[in-house]
């Protein structure tokens, strides 16, 4: 049997690979087909406050509500409301997904308006909804993993983009002191036909509308969507009556299923985000560029000059970092609380690096809601090993001798003090009346997460890194510690802190704008490629100017090194909280107690993390750039 040539079958090979790709999707990616009269489900999520369209506007709240709270009064479906499967990542981001009494049938009832119910709705209840539509609160929905959104144009770009979500209700203009409840819904529902009788929904707009005048039921069932007639507002003093009702439309889009999130993931103004990443590599390279010549001229000069004073018969006293070569090695005050912050970090870093990955390859998809919290849960909870084995290996070299505290400390400890966060900001969600609480079965899936595989990991790792041991050291530690001389304002740890932490700070603020509004004003971010980019940047920057740092303070007799690379590397943490404190005063007007402890709350566990982070990676690339300077000298 003749063989094919090799191109032969690298052609095959690709062919092959070709039709396999097209026939692949990711898990829970794949796209739901539909034929002419099929039901499509509409579910409805929380109720979140937004940013309204204005450049001025501030978010008003960080409360999330039920659709189906019973003070909102909205429609419900026979039987009642049936909770829907959700993901541990979603729940955790405050997802409350229902069943809705809404009939949609594909390409049925084009154009047909229909009442949906008529609800009673008392003055206090009147009340609260009046006040959650002052404070711009939007209605979320979904239809086949898709929110509904509202059009609207980028003002820089003239860029058309779905904005998810649509308002309660209307507060702007004449609406200024009653607002008017929106109870007319137009739902416009893009689909794309891939082959005859197949179609794919795309897109889902909804315009709402506040319709008053009389809200009862017309006797001979036509409802009438054409006459607007004059707004619904709601009484505070006395009972009123809402009728709701929608109206379905079907639009046919030349978008194909697989781009039909583009609309809704829009950067406003990527060249912002370019200028941030521009300035953020200049940054670095100018720090690279310091840190090569301090390195390679201002240390290997040194190196050659010690090195030579040693070879030379005339008997010269060291100075500078050489000084103190007995000293540098010499085990810090509080090891066990460094490694265990050392190790700590170790696991996060590596929970943030796998997650960017995945991002970065197109595996967290948008349409599986919460895939990315649920990623880094599970990544945090099986990088376990990880943060044991660094913080032993770690604790062994710093000379420490309780191992087995040090294990257990690492699993439990830090792990702890962020439950404790989280559990008592939950409790302020319950007092509160809001549906984002995360529900008791779910913190105790997340203990179980923790007890159950992320300690007992540690706990494996604690074991090899204190079975491996310390690192050895290139000089001996000195019996007797020598006296420090007085250090210059400039590199006291307080300042080394806040002065080191300005340039990772400045190469991430722009980003962290964006995260920060993704987070609290629920903006949909998807520009991972640019979020990765900026954190290998951090990553570098935080890594150089540590070394730097460490390296004058070597030059400056003191050999206290240790914590102070860890608290230099997270000093961008404490220009993350100032900028937390910014962002509040600039674009939030947050007035119940509630919504500002949950805020300062995710901010200092935010800037808690972001520390962690930074002090490790601060830590790590300064011990081994202490470790490289001291084993390329020649000491007696």
């Amino acid at each position: 049997m003749a063989t094919l040539p090799r191109a032969g079958l690298c052609f095959l090979a690709l062919a092959l690979l070709s039709v396999t790709a097209q026939a692949f999707y990711l898990p829970g990616a794949a796209p739901r087909n539909y034929h002419a009269g099929e039901p499509v489900d509409l579910f409805v999520n929380a109720l979140t406050p937004m940013i309204a369209g204005n450049d001025n506007a501030k978010l008003k709240s960080l409360i999330n509500y039920d659709y189906y709270n019973p003070a909102f009064h909205f429609c419900q479906p026979e039987g009642g409301p049936k909770k829907q499967p959700e993901s541990l990542g979603s729940i955790l981001f405050g997802d409350r997904i229902f069943n809705s009494p809404y009939d949609i049938q594909m390409l049925r009832d084009n154009g047909t308006c229909r009442t949906l119910c008529v609800e009673s709705v008392t003055a206090e209840d009147a009340k609260f909804v009046n006040d959650r539509i002052r404070e711009d609160y939007a209605i979320n929905w979904l239809v086949d993993g898709l929110p509904a959104a509202e059009m609207k144009e980028d003002k820089r770009t003239g860029e058309l983009f779905f904005d998810m979500g649509f308002n309660l209700g209307n507060d702007e203009g004449q609406f200024e002191d009653m607002p008017a409840l929106h109870n007319h819904y137009d739902i416009v529902l893009r689909y794309h036909s891939p082959s005859p009788d197949v179609y794919r929904i795309v897109g889902v707009l909804v315009w709402p509308t506040s319709r008053g005048g009389s809200q009862d039921t017309p006797s001979d069932g036509d409802t009438d969507c054409a006459s607007l007639g004059p707004p619904l507002i709601l009484s505070e003093t006395s009972d009123n009556r809402v009728r709701y009702t929608y109206r379905i439309m079907w639009n046919e889009s030349d978008t194909p299923w697989a781009t039909r999130w583009d609309n809704y993931l829009h950067i406003f103004d990527p060249r912002i985000h370019w200028f941030s990443l521009i300035n953020a590599v200049i940054v670095v390279v100018f720090l690279c560029v310091m840190v090569s010549m301090i390195l390679l001229r201002t240390v290997s000069r040194d190196i050659s000059r010690y090195n030579a004073i040693d070879l030379s018969e005339d008997v010269q006293e060291d100075w500078g970092w050489k000084l103190i070569h007995g000293e540098v090695f010499r085990s810090p005050q509080n090891p066990m609380i460094l490694s265990l912050l050392i190790g700590n970090g170790a696991q996060l870093c590596a929970m943030v690096a796998v997650t960017l990955v995945f991002a970065l390859l197109g595996f967290l998809s948008p349409s599986n809601r919460g895939s990315l919290a649920t990623v880094m849960m599970i990544c945090w909870t099986f990088f376990g090993g990880v943060g044991g084995y660094i913080s032993g290996r770690v604790y062994a070299s710093l000379g420490g001798p309780n191992k087995q505290r040090n294990s257990f400390l690492t699993a439990t400890l830090m792990p702890t003090v962020v439950f404790a966060i989280v559990f008592l900001l939950d409790l302020f969600l319950v007092a509160a009346g809001s549906s984002g609480a995360v529900p008791f079965g779910t913190l105790l899936l997340i203990i179980v997460l923790w007890f159950g595989i992320s300690a007992p990991l540690s706990a494996v790792g604690s074991y090899f890194g204190s079975k491996h041991g310390a690192i050895p050291n290139p000089v001996r530690v000195n019996q007797i510690p020598r006296q420090i001389p007085p250090q210059p304002t400039y590199l006291r740890p307080w300042a080394t802190t806040i002065l080191a932490g300005i340039l990772p700070f400045g190469a991430a603020f722009v980003e962290l704008y964006f995260v920060l509004s993704s987070l609290f004003a629920s903006r949909a971010y998807y520009a991972f490629g640019f979020l990765a980019l900026t954190a290998a940047l951090v990553a570098l920057t935080t890594a150089t100017v540590t070394i730097l740092f460490t390296y004058f303070t070597l030059c400056r007799e003191d050999y206290r090194w240790h914590w102070r690379a860890f608290l230099t590397g997270g000093g961008s943490a404490f220009w993350l909280l100032g900028y937390g404190i910014v962002y509040w005063a600039s674009r939030l007007s947050l007035d119940s107690f509630s919504s500002t402890v949950l805020y300062f709350g995710y901010l200092l566990l935010l800037a808690l993390l972001d520390f962690l982070v930074t002090g490790t990676i601060g830590f790590l690339a300064t011990y081994w750039a202490v470790r490289r300077l001291y084993s390329a000298i020649r000491v007696d």
